[in-house]
């Protein structure tokens, strides 16, 4: 007979753990959460960060006193509200998305966030090709930019990101741990290998120091890169 202790699966315990410091530390936004619903109900993929996870983006920007912030994918729209309101006045948040129906859904839940008009700009179309726009516009650096967009294309994200930051900026990466995939070199899924790529990149790029952290919770087991230029 194996007597050995089998694994439990803790993501019952993970999601519980979530909702306990949600009440905690999240104040109750009715903005937020009808964002939340008004993406179920476009039919919109559960993409969006946690309210946890907002929560840490917001107080990231906050810390590095940014006023320029770059988002690479935003789905409808649910981080970009966290991160505009952690911009001071006269701040300004760009964010880039493939699909106009997600861009129209964000639209919508930015307004009835109050999000101040001309805060944010909604680009749309392919991402590689904005970030290319920005580029020949000689955009002025970003403080802050969060990459969280298709996963084949991150080391794409990552060096237009560099290109169009400054010394200090900090870059975030989100799912780049995928229930801990990444250590599978033969792995068929393509998201899994541009998360590889993106971390070949940032070990041999000497213009960035990165860390990752794994996280646990209602999403599930992944994590963030979060990195700041030299």
């Amino acid at each position: 007979m194996n007597t050995q202790t089998q694994p439990r699966d803790r993501s019952h315990t993970w999601a519980k753990a979530d909702r306990y410091l949600e009440r905690k530390l999240i104040a109750h936004d009715p903005a937020l959460e009808r964002a939340l619903d008004a993406n179920e109900a476009a039919g919109l993929p559960p993409y969006d960060v946690s309210p946890l996870q907002g929560k840490l983006l917001q107080l990231l920007i906050r810390m590095n006193g940014a006023r320029r912030v770059l988002e690479i994918g935003t789905l409808g729209g649910y981080s970009t509200i966290w991160m505009a309101r952690a911009l001071p006045e006269g701040g300004r948040l760009i964010t880039l998305e493939l699909e106009p129906k997600h861009a129209d859904t964000a639209r919508v839940n930015l307004r009835g966030a109050g999000i101040a008009d001309g805060m944010v700009e909604i680009r749309v179309g392919d991402a590689q090709e904005q970030l290319r726009k920005l580029e020949e516009e000689q955009a002025e650096p970003f403080d802050f930019i969060f990459i969280d967009a298709d996963k084949p294309n991150n080391p794409a994200y990552l060096e237009a990101a560099l290109r169009l930051s400054k010394p200090g900026t900090v870059i975030v990466g989100d799912n780049v741990v995928r229930d801990g995939e990444i250590i599978d070199e033969a792995s068929e899924d393509a998201r899994v290998q541009g998360v590889r790529r993106f971390f070949d990149l940032l070990e041999h790029d000497s213009r960035i120091e990165a860390t990752a952290v794994q996280t646990v919770g209602g999403k599930g087991y992944d994590g963030f890169m979060l990195g700041i230029v030299r």
